[in-house]
């Protein structure tokens, strides 16, 4: 475990998993990620705090770093459950399926790489990586040698299968228009209704 002399906020603490994962990810996610591999008390119920309070004081006008805010759907509502930072631009902020997929496979990179520039790793690191594994073409096999560099390599072969998908440019432009507050927390979902036959 990282350690500090004093353990940063529930907020910060967030930030620190969100900026391994490198892009948006389910809070469970990102609370286990931080739990196994850095001091603190981050939990669900934290983190769900976090997301509540940051919407209702937001304040246009206050200057903050970053906010913890949840990830969007293409059509710009929220992605319920999974959580993102404000800083990143809209690509990396709007998921869909297949992105959701590549950031999995590219945060598994990013996470067994960390893991293995680490001089020790202790059982909560080895019961992350092996839940990760098994969310990876060939994890379970690249954990079995017990060595993170393993599953990185498994992580990102199966990421290169991964067709890339970008943005599509008129969604951009209805992220370009939003206000920051929509942004930041999504538009409301307007309820489908049906046609009269």
């Amino acid at each position: 475990m990282i350690t500090s002399p004093t353990l940063p906020g529930v907020r910060e603490q967030a930030r620190h998993a969100l900026l391994l994962l490198g892009a948006p990810a389910p809070a469970r996610l990102v609370v286990d990620v931080h739990t196994a591999l850095f001091d603190g008390d981050l939990s669900m119920a934290g983190l769900a705090t976090v997301l509540r309070e940051e919407e209702r004081h937001y304040d246009p006008d206050a200057l903050t770093a970053y906010r913890i805010c949840p990830a969007l759907h293409h059509d710009l509502t929220v992605a319920r459950g999974q959580v993102a930072l404000s800083g990143w631009p809209a690509a990396k902020r709007l998921v869909s399926p297949r992105s959701a997929r590549a950031h999995a496979l590219a945060a598994v990179v990013r996470i067994a790489e960390f893991v293995a520039i680490r001089a020790h790793a202790g059982s909560a690191v080895l019961d992350l990586l092996r839940r990760l594994a098994d969310t990876v073409p060939g994890g379970a096999e690249a954990f079995l040698v017990h060595d993170p560099r393993a599953l990185a390599d498994a992580a990102r072969a199966a990421l290169a299968d991964v067709p890339a998908e970008p943005v599509p440019e008129a969604v951009e432009r209805r992220w370009a228009a939003l206000d920051e507050r929509q942004r930041l927390f999504g538009v409301m979902s307007l309820p489908h209704q049906r046609g009269r036959g």
